[in-house]
């Protein structure tokens, strides 16, 4: 199971203070949301890699679009040498397909993740969007972006087991919304400890508040790191 610090600090100097403080774990990925990279840009990645060139990066910028604008897109984001991106699985199969079909060009292609449901869902917002039951359509989107040959899926823990049982270990999940150790919830829905991650077979944990609002950064993450395993 991998780390990824999620960087949503309201500055890009305070990410890389941030950053700078866990520059010698070489084992971090580093999530780069939406705001930070609407705000910093590409040369924001460019000073991630300047703190630590071993660091991973997984662009977070879930793109919806139709399948000819997300295959330019990830075209594009190829070419800033991220290590994952994500995209929305309900942009459809077209859509996947087509980004899947764009990455084989290019020599060592980030990992591509499908978003099924978002962690501040609960099951009536869901509902009111997709009118059907997150857990059903979760799964429903999983087995949609694995025939479309996407590496993975981001989910809660309470999928992540489901679709590792029908779908198999090689298909990755990714599950946000980590409370490590049990802290407050705050915008989140359907949050999970590290031993929720551990019994629900994640690959990917994503932990941001917890870590970056904590007044020593470096400890949280090197007691999570001695709990992952």
């Amino acid at each position: 199971m991998k780390l990824c610090v999620a960087l949503d600090l309201p500055s890009k100097k305070e990410n890389l203070e941030l950053l700078e403080s866990l520059k010698d774990m070489q084992q971090v990925w580093v999530k780069v949301g939406l705001r930070s990279f609407i705000r910093d840009g590409a040369p924001f990645l460019n000073a991630i890699k300047a703190i630590n060139p071993l660091f991973k990066i997984f662009l977070d910028l879930k793109l919806y679009d139709i399948p000819n604008t997300m295959g330019d897109s990830v075209e594009s984001i190829a070419g800033l040498n991220v290590d994952m991106l994500t995209l929305h699985a309900s942009a459809g199969k077209e859509a996947m397909r087509e980004v899947m079909a764009r990455l084989k060009a290019i020599p060592n292609p980030p990992l591509v993740m499908a978003v099924t449901a978002l962690t501040s869902f609960d099951e009536k917002g869901f509902f009111e969007i997709y009118h059907t039951s997150l857990e059903a359509q979760v799964l429903e989107f999983a087995k949609m972006a694995k025939e479309c040959g996407v590496n993975g899926v981001v989910c809660s823990c309470a999928e992540s087991l489901a679709i590792k049982t029908q779908l198999g270990d090689d298909f990755l999940t990714l599950t946000p919304a980590i409370r490590p150790f049990g802290e407050s919830r705050g915008d989140q829905k359907r949050v999970a400890t590290l031993e929720d991650a551990k019994a629900a077979k994640s690959d990917f944990i994503v932990v941001g508040r917890p870590i970056y609002k904590a007044q020593n950064p470096k400890f949280v993450v090197e007691q999570i790191f001695n709990n992952l395993n």
